[in-house]
Formats: C-alpha cells, sequence, structure tokens
C-alpha cells in the first residue's frame, strides 16, 4: 500500500482484534484504490477527453474524505472556470465577434497569478485583432467600395505575425493602388478614345492576365479602330465603296463589331451602288430603272423616296411627252398634264407645264384666230392676249403687220379706186415703213400704176390724134398681154384709117376734080363700119 498499490488486502478469515484491524485496513485501502481509480478517471475524463461537466464522486462524505472529495472538484471548477471563459472569449474571436473579453473575476474574486497573465494576453490579443481587423476592415471598404486607393491599415503596438500580416494587407493595397491606378489611366484613355496608352506596372498572376488582356484589347481595338476609320474614310469621305475591315486575331464581340463593320460596309457599299445606278439611269433619262437592293430604316425610306420619285418622274414626263406632243405635233391645244399624288417641287412643274401649255393654247389660239381672219381679209382683229418674250415680238411683229396690211389694201383700194374708177392716173400707194415682200408688193403695185399711166396716156394720145383727124401717131408704149393685142388693134386701126382716108382721098380726087368717073376705094383688111 506505501508503494501505491491498492490491491492488496488483510485476510478477512481474522478474528477479533486482528480482524477488526484487518477489516478497517481493507476499508482504507478501498476507500484509496477508489479514490485513485476517480483521479485516474476524472484525469482521463477531464484532462484528456474534455468532458469538463464530470466530477470526482467518492462516495464518501465523511471527515477528510468528504472534504477531499470537495477540494478535488473545486480545484478542477477553479481550473475549468478561466478555460471556459478563456474558450468563451476565443470561441467569440473564432465565430468574428471581438466584442468579448475574458472576464478578470470569478464569482467576484479577480483572477491571479497565472490566470490573470493568460487573461490579459488573451485580453490584449482580441483588443488587436479587433484594431487589426478594423484598419483592415477600413483599407477593403476603401479600396473595395468606396474605391479610396493609398489607404494604409494603421495598427499602433502591432509586432510579430500580426505586424506582417498588417505590413502583407498595406502592401497588397499599395501594390492594388499602383495596379488599379495604372489600370484605370489606360482604361480612361481608351474611354477618351487615346489608344496610345498601355498598363505598364509590374503585376504577376491574374492581374497580369488583366494586365496582357487589356493592353491586347488596346492593340486590337487600334487595329479595330484603324481599320474602321479606314473602311470610314473610304467609304465616307473618298468615296470608295467595297472596302472590307481587317482585324487579324481579333475574336468575340471585336470580331462581331468588325464583321458587323464590314456587314455594314457592304450592305452600304450595294445600297448606294444600286442608287447611284438608278439616279444615274434619272440623270440620263432612263426612268425605267428602280432601287431593289433590299434595306431597312431610314435607307428604306430613301428607297421608297427615290422609287417613288422615279414613279412620278414616270408619270410627269409620260404627261408632259403626252401634252408637248399634243400641242406641238399634233396640234391638239388645251391638253393638261395629269400627275395625280405629286407634290412639291413636281407638283410645280406639273403646274408650271399646264400653265404653259394653257397660255400657248390661248396665245396660238388668239394668233391663229387673228391668221385666220388675215386669210379671209379682216384686218380688223390683232392679237390681244398677254404675252412676253419672243411670243410678245411675234405678237408685235404680226400687229404690226396687220397694221401694214391695213395701210397696204387701203393703199392698193385707193389707188385702185383712182386709176380704175375715177380714171385718176399717175397715183402711187404710199405705205410708210413697209419693207420686204409688202415693199416688193408695194412696188409692183406702183409699178403696175405707173406702167397702167404710161400705157393708157399713150393710148390716150394716140386716139385723140385720131379724133383729131391727126393719123400720124401711133402707141410707141412697150407693153405686153392684152394691153399689147390692144397696141396692136389700135395701130392697126390707125393704120387702116390712114389707108382708108388715102383711098377716100384719092377717089374724091378721082371723081371730083379730076373727073375721073368708076373709081373705087380698095381698104385691104378693113372690115365692119
Amino acid at each position: 500500500m506505501r508503494a501505491g498499490d491498492f490491491s492488496v488486502r488483510l485476510p478477512g478469515s481474522w478474528t477479533g482484534l486482528a480482524g477488526k484491524i484487518a477489516d478497517t485496513f481493507n476499508d482504507i485501502v478501498a476507500v484509496n484504490e477508489q479514490m485513485a481509480h476517480e483521479l485516474n478517471r476524472v484525469g482521463q475524463v477531464v484532462g484528456k477527453e474534455g468532458k469538463t461537466r464530470e466530477r470526482t464522486r467518492l462516495h464518501e462524505s465523511k471527515g477528510a474524505w468528504g472534504q477531499m472529495e470537495v477540494s478535488i472538484n473545486t480545484l478542477i471548477e477553479d481550473l475549468l472556470r478561466p478555460t471556459a471563459e478563456v474558450t468563451r472569449a476565443i470561441a467569440g474571436v473564432a465565430q468574428g465577434n471581438l466584442t468579448q473579453t475574458v472576464r478578470l473575476d470569478v464569482d467576484g474574486r479577480p483572477l491571479e497569478g497565472e490566470f490573470l497573465r493568460s487573461a490579459n494576453i488573451v485580453n490584449t490579443m482580441i483588443q488587436q485583432l479587433g484594431v487589426f481587423t478594423a484598419e483592415v476592415t477600413r483599407v477593403a471598404r476603401e479600396v473595395g467600395t468606396d474605391g479610396k486607393l493609398g489607404g494604409q491599415a494603421q495598427v499602433p503596438g502591432v509586432a510579430g505575425t500580426w505586424k506582417d500580416l498588417t505590413d502583407s494587407v498595406n502592401s497588397m493595397a499599395s501594390n492594388l493602388t499602383g495596379q488599379v491606378r495604372n489600370i484605370a489611366e489606360v482604361a480612361t484613355a481608351v474611354a477618351s478614345g487615346d489608344l496610345s496608352r498601355k498598363i505598364t506596372v509590374d503585376v504577376r498572376g491574374e492581374i497580369l492576365q488583366l494586365k496582357e488582356a487589356i493592353n491586347t484589347m488596346v492593340d486590337q481595338l487600334r487595329s479595330f479602330a484603324s481599320e474602321v476609320t479606314r473602311v470610314a474614310r473610304e467609304v465616307g469621305t473618298d468615296g470608295k465603296l467595297g472596302g472590307q475591315a481587317v482585324v487579324p486575331g481579333v475574336a468575340g464581340t471585336w470580331k462581331d463589331l468588325t464583321d458587323s463593320v464590314n456587314a455594314m460596309a457592304g450592305n452600304l457599299t450595294a445600297q448606294v451602288r444600286n442608287i447611284a445606278e438608278v439616279t444615274t439611269a434619272v440623270a440620263r433619262g432612263d426612268l425605267s430603272r428602280k432601287i431593289t437592293v433590299d434595306v431597312k430604316g431610314e435607307i428604306l425610306e430613301l428607297k421608297d423616296t427615290i422609287n417613288t420619285m422615279v414613279d412620278q418622274l414616270n408619270g410627269f414626263a409620260g404627261e408632259v411627252t403626252r401634252v408637248a406632243r399634243e400641242v406641238g405635233t399634233e396640234g391638239k391645244l388645251g391638253g393638261q398634264a395629269q400627275v395625280p399624288g405629286v407634290g412639291g417641287t413636281w407638283k410645280d412643274l406639273t403646274d408650271n407645264v399646264n400653265f404653259m401649255a394653257s397660255n400657248l393654247t390661248g396665245q396660238v389660239r388668239n394668233i391663229a384666230e387673228v391668221a385666220t381672219a388675215i386669210a379671209s381679209g379682216d384686218l380688223s382683229r390683232k392679237i390681244t392676249v398677254d404675252v412676253r418674250g419672243e411670243i410678245l415680238q411675234l405678237k408685235e411683229t404680226l400687229n404690226t403687220m396687220v397694221d401694214q396690211l391695213n395701210r397696204f389694201a387701203g393703199e392698193v383700194t385707193r389707188v385702185a379706186r383712182e386709176v380704175g374708177t375715177e380714171g385718176r392716173l399717175g397715183g402711187q400707194a404710199n405705205v410708210p415703213g413697209v419693207a420686204g415682200t409688202w415693199k416688193d408688193l408695194t412696188d409692183s403695185v406702183n409699178s403696175m400704176a405707173g406702167n397702167l399711166t404710161g400705157q393708157v396716156r399713150n393710148i390716150a394720145e394716140v386716139t385723140t390724134a385720131v379724133a383729131g383727124g391727126d393719123l400720124s401717131r401711133k402707141i410707141t408704149v412697150d407693153v405686153k398681154g392684152e394691153i399689147l393685142e390692144l397696141k396692136n388693134t389700135i395701130n392697126t386701126m390707125v393704120d387702116q384709117l390712114n389707108a382708108f382716108a388715102g383711098e377716100v382721098t384719092r377717089v374724091a380726087r378721082e371723081v371730083g376734080t379730076e373727073g375721073k368717073l368708076g373709081g373705087q376705094a380698095q381698104v385691104p383688111g378693113v372690115a365692119g363700119t
């Protein structure tokens, strides 16, 4: 038993005093054995297995045995309470609750010794963790949420791993600030259209991948922008259709954008060329062409507008041609161009053509009326329609012609009346300002009147001489036609009168003077009276 072997027992067969001593000894050994077993069990359960609610149970509450049980259990309780308090605080830390601290008293009794030291160490750790967490949270919030770069964690009195952690956080924040600011500068430059900037900050890992991705993006954007600018300049400024953007190695959205630009340029090329073909045809007077390319939106509106314009031009040209043919070729006046749905300049043109046709109809009809009146011998009509330009000149010319015809007719009538009715020879037609054919006609009338005067006066002289018994005169004026026949007749008459007078004189002389009877007058060719 003294060696710690509580399995020994005194024989139970002893009697008397020895038996009582043996029984008492055996009871003491049994209690010690039970106590050793309980201490071993509690040490295993509490110390090894962590079952902190387990306590010693000696089933002996008498005297020192009971006090020993209470002391052991009180010792366990006193040892576990600070540990539980530390565990509670550390559990709070483990759960992210840095407001929990280790109480510095147990049931009103302040901690002492190692318990107080451990509590202070844990509380200091929690306090530093709180400051560290607050600073890291602040820096993370400023950098990650508020976007305030350049922040640094300030943890006074920190040392060891916490200082290393603080320095690491600050290094991370500083590196991130430099990286993000460099990326932001490049991104801002790209957003502002400056594709000359690239990310130059030294980075690693995924940030390096981001750097390379952004720099590659800048290169592709520069290439894309250059190609798009080239195509836009060729198509939009230089008028070179058919250009395509070529961006080597482009993929994804940039390829889609490039394809979209090329599709746009291709579509625009086809559309503009089709529109140009139609407008060129229209400019050359070919109204049989229309825009047939498939388009949408405002280009569709332009297509519809141009095709409608072609239709209206066709209608306009057809109507103008019809009116021009009717008026200019067929001589059908009064025609009007009918172009349904026409508006704007085309309506103005149609109205102008119709106005021109209407004016021309009125003018030509008025001119025709006057010309018909002139042809019918009515010189009382004049052109009265309101005209301008060359038509005004024609109006004035025709009206002047009517005036001159009136004067010419008046003079010819006067001369004819004087010569033919009144027998007043020598008259001449006087038409001031006459020229051309009208002057020739006037000169012809005057020449006729002059010739007639000369002829009649010559005939009158001869007939007067004959009537006066003077048969020596003959008509000598140069004449033609029936006047020539009259001239020949009168001259023959004079000759015959001369012959007759000679014969009558001869017979009268022979009979009356010479007494020679039987003579006969011989007048060859004489007849009638």
